[in-house]
C-alpha cells in the first residue's frame, strides 16, 4: 500500500515542531517595552522635581535619581503603570531631593533601563535653591514641526543654560480641533532630535495658543476644547491646570523668588470681533479673580504674567491680541495700580517677530509695564509690525531670524533685577539687554525714558511730534 504524499509532509512538519516551539518562546508578543516620547523634566521645586514619559505600552515606568551618575545609591520613583487612556502618558515625582544639588537620572521600564537609552549619558537636573536668589529663564513661542523639521535653535536655547524654560504657546501646530491631531502633532514635535536632550534636562512649563488649542485664532466656541484641554494636560507637566470646577490651562509657579501666572487665553475666550465692551472677556470672570487675588497675595518682587496673546495696542480692533479686549485689560491694570501691587512684567509670544514694548502706565499715576516677546522659535518671521499701531517700543522689533527670550532674575539685591535679552538662532543678542530694577515697577515711578535705545527714542520723538512712528 502506497504513503500518501500528504502524511510523508505532515509528519516532516511534526518532526519541525520542537524547534519551531522553541523560536516562537523568543517572541516578544506585546513588542519591546520602552520610551515613545521623553524623558520631559517638568516643574521643580527646591525639594522635588517631575518627569514626564510617554511608554509604549501598558508597562510599569519609574525614574531613579542619584547624585552619583553610575547610580551607586539611587532611589526610585513609585512604578506607574502607563494607560491608554492617558495615551500612555504619565508625570513622575521624584522627592527628597537637596536644594540647589545636580542628579543624575535615567528612565525604568518594568524595572529595567530604557532599552533605547543603555550606554548612554544619564539624563541630568538640578534642583532650585531656596528663597531668593539668581537664575535664568527662558522662553518662546510658535513651533511649527512641519514646516521646520529640523531646528537648530534648541541647541542655543540648551547652551543659554535656562534654569527654566516657559513655552509661551503654540508649542505645536496642530490647526485641527480633532485632539488626536494636537496629540500627534505633541508626539512628532517631541521627537525632534534637537529637542530631546533639551527637554530631558531644562524644566519646562507652558501654556496653549491658538494653534496648540485648535484652529488660527479659535476662542470659547472650539467645539472640543474639553478635548484638547485633556490632550494638554497629559502632554504637559504643569503643576496645576484651572480650579476645580473651572477648566483651563492657567495656573501659577513661584521660583527663587519670583511669582509666574500663567494665563488661559483661549478657552473662554469671546470671538476678536466682538464688540470690545466692558462685558467682552478673554480670561473669564472666574480666571480674572484668580488671577487678581493671586497678585495681591503675592509678596514676590516680580510678578510675571504670561499670555499666548501680545499685551500692548499695537494690532488693530478686532485683531487676535488683547488690543481686541482692551476693556478687561485695562481693567487688570488700573486695579494692579490702585491697589498698588508691585513688580507686574508682562510676557507673551504670537507676532513672529521678537519685542520689547513699554505701557506706559506711569501717565495714569501708576508704574510702567513692560512687555517681553519672543517669537519665533521655528515658524517664518514676518513684519506686519510695519502696519500696527504706533506703540512705546524700547527696543525696535526684530523679524530677521527665529529667537528666544532670555531673562535674568536677581533677586539677592537689594533692589532685585530683572534683565531681558533677546537672541538669533546661534545664540547671539539681538540688541543690547535691557535691565529694569524692582524699585521702577512701583507706582509713581516713570522709568520708560531710560530704558529706550537710540532708535526708538527717536521714533518715539518723531511720533509724538509728527504722528509718524516710522
Amino acid at each position: 500500500m502506497s504513503v500518501d504524499r500528504r502524511t510523508v509532509i505532515a509528519s516532516g512538519l511534526f518532526a519541525a515542531s520542537p524547534f519551531k516551539a522553541l523560536a516562537q518562546s523568543n517572541v516578544h508578543w506585546d513588542g519591546i517595552p520602552r520610551l515613545m516620547q521623553g524623558p520631559v523634566l517638568g516643574w521643580c521645586s527646591s525639594t522635588e522635581a517631575t518627569v514626564w514619559t510617554r511608554a509604549s505600552g501598558a508597562y510599569a515606568v519609574s525614574i531613579q535619581y542619584d547624585t552619583d551618575p553610575r547610580f551607586s545609591s539611587a532611589t526610585t520613583t513609585p512604578a506607574l503603570t502607563a494607560a491608554a487612556g492617558d495615551d500612555f502618558t504619565q508625570v513622575h515625582r521624584l522627592t527628597g531631593l537637596t536644594p540647589g544639588e545636580a542628579y543624575a537620572y535615567r528612565v525604568l521600564i518594568n524595572g529595567k533601563p530604557n532599552p533605547d537609552e543603555v550606554g548612554f549619558e544619564p539624563h541630568r537636573l538640578r534642583v532650585a535653591s531656596v528663597g531668593p536668589s539668581r537664575f535664568r529663564m527662558a522662553f518662546g513661542s510658535c513651533a511649527r514641526r512641519a514646516r521646520y523639521p529640523v531646528q537648530p535653535i534648541w541647541k542655543a536655547v540648551k547652551q543659554a543654560q535656562p534654569d527654566l524654560f516657559i513655552w509661551a504657546g503654540d508649542a505645536v501646530y496642530a490647526d485641527s480641533p480633532d485632539p488626536a491631531v494636537v496629540a500627534e502633532e505633541y508626539r512628532r514635535q517631541r521627537d525632534l532630535p534637537e529637542i530631546r536632550p533639551f527637554m530631558a534636562s531644562v524644566p519646562q512649563l507652558a501654556i496653549w495658543d491658538d494653534h496648540d488649542y485648535g484652529l488660527n485664532d479659535h476662542d470659547r466656541r472650539h467645539p472640543q476644547k474639553d478635548g484638547a484641554l485633556k490632550v494638554f494636560k497629559q502632554y504637559w507637566p504643569n503643576p496645576a491646570a484651572g480650579l476645580t470646577g473651572v477648566p483651563g490651562t492657567f495656573f501659577k509657579h513661584s521660583q527663587g523668588g519670583v511669582d509666574f501666572f500663567f494665563l488661559d487665553v483661549r478657552y473662554n475666550r469671546d470671538p476678536n470681533m466682538d464688540p470690545d465692551t466692558p462685558q467682552k472677556t478673554m480670561l473669564g470672570k472666574a480666571q480674572f479673580d484668580w488671577l487678581l487675588a493671586g497678585l495681591r497675595a503675592s509678596q514676590a518682587p516680580f510678578k510675571v504674567l504670561v499670555s499666548g496673546s501680545g499685551w500692548s495696542n499695537s494690532k488693530a480692533v478686532g485683531a487676535d491680541s488683547w488690543a481686541s479686549f482692551t476693556h478687561e485689560r485695562d481693567r487688570l491694570f488700573s486695579l494692579i495700580m490702585k491697589e498698588a501691587i508691585t513688580g507686574v512684567i508682562l510676557l507673551s509670544g504670537d507676532t513672529h517677530f521678537g519685542e520689547m514694548n513699554c505701557l506706559p502706565w506711569s501717565d495714569k499715576g501708576g508704574y510702567d509695564l513692560y512687555e517681553f516677546v519672543s517669537s519665533p522659535l521655528a515658524q517664518d518671521t514676518e513684519d506686519l509690525f510695519l502696519g500696527y499701531r504706533p506703540i512705546l517700543r524700547v527696543r525696535q522689533a526684530y523679524p530677521k531670524d527665529v529667537n528666544f527670550g532670555v531673562v535674568d532674575f536677581d533677586l539677592t539685591l537689594p533692589d532685585p533685577t530683572v534683565t531681558f535679552d533677546l537672541r538669533d538662532e546661534g545664540g547671539q543678542s539681538v540688541w543690547a539687554p535691557v535691565t529694569v530694577r524692582a524699585s521702577d515697577l512701583a507706582p509713581g515711578q516713570i522709568s520708560w525714558p531710560k530704558t529706550l535705545d537710540t532708535v526708538s527714542k527717536l521714533r518715539w520723538e518723531r511720533f509724538v511730534a509728527t504722528g509718524r512712528y516710522y
